[in-house]
Formats: C-alpha cells, structure tokens, sequence
C-alpha cells in the first residue's frame, strides 16, 4: 500500500514473493513497477533485461571487497531458511537426510499445492548451501570489519 500511496519508492521482494502473490503479480503485468536489478548470481528469465548486481558491478569495475561485502550481505537470500544439523554429523547421515529432503520436496501432492498457490518450489540443494556458507564465513578481516560497519556495529 505505502507503494501505491507514493510513500516507497523503492522494494527489494526475493523473486519468489514478486511472482507469487499480490500486488506484485499485478503491479508487474501492468508494468507499474520497473525491476532495477536483480541480486541473484543469474538472470531470472522472467527478467530477462533487467541486469544483475553481478553484472553491473562488473560494469562499473566494482572492488574485489565490493564484491565480497554483497556476497555476505545478499547470501542470506539465497540460503533462505535452511535447515541443518550439528557439525560432526556423519557424512553418510547427511545424505540420508538431504536425499529424504528431496524426496519430500519433490513430492507431487506438494507441488501440486504450490501451484494451485502460485509459489515457486525450487529449493537449493545441500552441497549448495553448505559451499555458500563456508564461503560466507571465510572472510578477511577488511570484509569482517566492514561489514560490521554494514551492521552499524563498528
């Protein structure tokens, strides 16, 4: 509402949630809204001339610390809320685990529900999410210190 009523000007919605309810679904039929850019490591076809952050920050020559620091800010996104188990889980364990996942989010009844709703299932495999993680966390100590900046935590 506060979209409509001129009050916001700017909204940053994961994809998921523009495509998949109200207003948004509306506002981007009518071409009411114009996406800037997108903050997924690929284009969403759906928005297929809108550019990524990658790909703008490659065009203005953004530092390798820009980079980074979009990395561990946008990251969050794309886990989305994962689920995990303790470090020292047997590896054999987290495989049960994550092919039970699969199985279950790939159940046809389930999509079957999603699409009636419109939502989007395309979940992030495991080995994804762990690799993003790590690659999170492993930050020099520039990307540390300025992301606490970031978090007004300096």
């Amino acid at each position: 509402m506060a979209i409509e009523r001129g009050e916001v000007y700017c909204w940053s919605p994961l994809l998921a949630t523009y495509f998949g309810r109200e207003p948004y679904r509306r506002w981007h039929k009518s071409g009411y809204v114009r996406v800037l850019m997108q903050t997924g490591a690929k284009r969403d076809p759906r928005l297929k001339d809108t550019p990524t952050l990658n790909e703008l920050m490659q065009q203005y020559k953004t530092s390798e610390a820009g980079h980074r620091l979009a990395k561990v800010i946008l990251t969050a996104a794309t886990l989305g809320r994962p689920i995990g188990a303790a470090p020292g889980v047997p590896a054999d364990r987290v495989k049960i685990l994550r092919d039970a996942y699969a199985k279950a989010i790939a159940d046809p009844e389930l999509l079957a529900d999603a699409a009636k709703q419109g939502w989007e299932v395309d979940p992030t495999k495991g080995d994804e999410l762990q690799k993003l993680s790590k690659d999170v966390i492993t930050q020099p100590r520039e990307i540390i210190e300025r992301m606490k900046w970031v978090l007004g935590r300096e």
